[in-house]
């Protein structure tokens, strides 16, 4: 029994140094530089799913391992480690900064509350529609973190209106006064902390289940109180609806932008490492490209500009975000030995410590390392060998294709990572498309987007887990609820690809941008 426990004490340290020696006979025998990145590539994958290591210490694996492996030059790996998404992320980190500090989300999701009233449904589509929309610009985490304390509060608010109002109609038709509802209240500072309520049986009605509770107590997180927490089991529903509509609508609304989740930062940041020109449209007739091609030949005598050609996204993120250090918020004073008050500076929106306090640098450095791991794979060759192991798949229906990496993804995700699971998977599922010789967007759009499904455990993504901390949900609640949204999800990215997306992009259409493909004659 005392080697068990010091197995389970130091699993970690033994899952790392088994990783590491039960794999390495991959390297030794084959010796090939795909044999070595391969080595890599499972050592930081096992390391990723286990989190036997902090993820962003798991992503500085191949700065070491593919130097020492003679992969890449360690100044080629290091200046993977810090890209254009870096820029962009610090941009969309100001924001989300500047945002919670003069609580623009609490007034977004108490205005909608406002709008939408306190009816159960009601009050759930309006707090997902806001938590949705704020997920739209920062990140799942932090709108989850933000908006859950708020909807606790207004939730536990409702069943205490809901109770006083029962209890003084129960007391009104039983004939007596209403001595059986008393309310005290308790104002300490600048807000009531606490309001408890206390019945007494009211006659006619059993102990089972006719009587209001004797006690509710109402806190911020009062998820965490022990006993029984509800009235009846419809406020325990709703307390359930409302949790799992936050978690929910957190992961979706960062699904409809760049910015709204590291996932489809890390995918945008991929997919423009090998595409120079986006086309979108459908199939030019011959004489549609002769003129698009007299109107190129006409443009290109005009000569290059300048400065269009080296402005992104982050760019733009980053000028925005400078200015948030930079506006000022309000005047800073002092009052003179005289008596007089005078303005001396002024405070901008956000300072540096406020902005270093939310800058996700874990983040960061993993998705650094994504890139590099990518690189890596590109540079030993493990890509390609990849993409002609896979090419057998070029005779599935690509619907099926599709389908399957989907249910991949959706199912890896729940258990690892979101970051983590798109950093492994791309450099993966771009030789697949490559290998089959269809549009890579085929593959790695529905992919992405299926990374965010994590609905299923607590554990699969940061929402789930902050609320599911409030104490409302059990895993059987999630999993029975996620199953149905995973499903629903998959679903909804298929359908949406095959009706409007595909056609909109022409996704039929080998594009331009990406690697050339063989002579060989494709499916």
């Amino acid at each position: 029994m005392k080697f068990f426990s010091y197995v389970l004490v130091y699993r970690r340290l033994l899952l790392v140094v088994f990783t590491l020696l039960i794999l390495l006979p991959l390297p030794l025998i084959l010796r090939s530089k795909e044999a070595e990145c391969a080595y890599t590539l499972f050592v930081v994958a096992i390391f990723w799913l286990t989190e036997a290591l902090p993820l962003s210490i798991t992503a500085l694996l191949p700065g070491l391992m593919f130097p020492m492996f003679g992969i890449m030059p360690s100044k080629e790996v290091a200046s993977a480690y810090f890209k254009d998404f870096h820029l962009l992320l610090i941009g969309v980190i100001c924001l989300a900064t500047s945002i919670e500090k003069w609580n623009l989300h609490k007034r977004i999701a108490l205005r909608m509350v406002m709008m939408v009233g306190v009816n159960p449904a009601w009050l759930s589509l309006g707090f997902m529609s806001s938590t949705a929309f704020l997920s739209m610009w920062l990140s799942n985490t932090s709108t989850a973190a933000m908006v859950m304390p708020i909807v606790e509060a207004v939730a536990q608010q409702v069943i205490s209106a809901e109770a006083e109002v029962e209890a003084t109609q129960m007391t009104y038709f039983s004939g007596s006064t209403n001595q059986a509802l008393e309310i005290d209240e308790s104002i300490n500072g600048q807000e009531a902390n606490e309001r408890k309520e206390k019945t007494k049986p009211v006659p006619g009605y059993s102990n089972d289940a006719g009587k209001i509770s004797s006690k509710m107590e109402l806190e911020k997180n009062s998820g965490t109180n022990s006993g029984n927490k509800y009235r009846t089991k419809k406020d325990h529903m709703m307390c359930k609806l409302m949790c799992l509509c936050i978690a929910y609508s957190s992961t979706i609304g960062g699904l409809t932008t760049i910015t709204g989740t590291s996932t489809n930062l890390i995918f945008a940041e991929h997919f423009n490492i090998f595409k120079e020109m986006f086309q979108c449209g459908k199939p030019l007739t011959a004489k549609q490209k002769a003129c698009a091609a007299f109107i190129k030949q006409e443009y290109q005598k005009l000569g290059p500009i300048r400065y269009p050609g080296f402005a992104t996204d982050s760019t733009v993120a980053l000028l925005i975000g400078l200015l948030f250090f930079l506006i000022p918020a309000k005047r800073l004073t002092k009052t003179t030995p005289t008596g007089e008050t005078v303005a001396f500076d002024y405070s901008p929106l956000i300072t540096w410590k406020e902005f270093q306090s939310f800058m996700p640098w874990d983040i960061a450095i993993l998705v650094g390392g994504g890139f590099a791991l990518a690189d890596g794979c590109e540079e030993s060759g493990l890509s390609k060998w990849i993409g002609n192991k896979l090419s057998p798949l070029g005779s599935l229906p690509v619907w099926l294709i599709i389908l399957i990496s989907s249910l991949l993804v959706t199912s890896l995700t729940e258990v690892a990572s979101n970051p983590a699971t798109i950093t492994l998977l791309l450099p993966i599922l771009s030789p697949l498309a490559e290998a089959i010789h269809v549009n890579p967007l085929y593959i790695l759009l529905p992919s992405t987007l299926c990374t965010s499904f994590a609905f299923l455990l607590p554990v699969a993504n940061p929402p789930n887990a902050i609320v599911f901390s409030y104490g409302h949900l059990k895993v059987m609640d999630m999993v029975k609820a996620g199953l149905g949204v995973n499903i629903v999800g998959v679903a909804v990215v298929m359908l949406g690809m095959f009706t409007w997306i595909v056609p909109m992009f022409d996704l039929h259409t080998y594009p331009s941008w990406a690697p050339p493909i063989s002579n060989e004659t494709t499916p």
